[in-house]
């Protein structure tokens, strides 16, 4: 599998297997499934969504909203669960065009990505075992 460095967006083949060891990146051994959301932006959004091999699960939030703020902690907790998945957070006050890209109606809304393909999509704020839950699902849905 590929998997794409955040912090340096190096493209690093992981075998399957290890993907429960904690992979790191070949260049700068960052982890390649750290156990908190990353930050995604659109400087580093459209590689690391292309290459990357994992769902991608993505909150797109905004400061200045109040779910957004209730949901975080959850979202964290969330995150560190899973070693086969990737969570992400795009602020939508600072990237308006990946913000216009997604058609965001609603804040918060929670998007589940395989490579550029968007899979599912909620909005609103989830507390932990619903947005566990909602991912749980898309993951049998899709087969990953």
């Amino acid at each position: 599998m590929i998997l794409v460095c955040v912090r340096c967006n190096a493209k690093n083949r992981v075998p399957e297997d290890k993907l429960s060891q904690n992979p790191q990146c070949g260049q700068c051994h960052t982890a390649l499934i750290p156990q908190s959301p990353i930050i995604l932006d659109e400087t580093n959004f459209s590689t690391f969504i292309q290459y990357h091999d994992l769902p991608i699960v993505i909150d797109l939030w905004a400061d200045w909203c109040g779910p957004c703020k209730m949901m975080a902690p959850h979202f964290e907790q969330v995150a560190s669960q899973y070693n086969r998945v990737v969570f992400a957070k795009i602020d939508t006050e600072k990237n308006p065009r990946l913000s216009q890209a997604f058609n965001i109606k609603s804040l918060p809304t929670i998007v589940m990505m395989d490579k550029t393909k968007e899979l599912a999509r909620i909005s609103g704020a989830l507390r932990g075992p619903q947005l566990k839950d909602w991912i749980d699902q898309q993951i049998v849905k899709v087969g990953k």
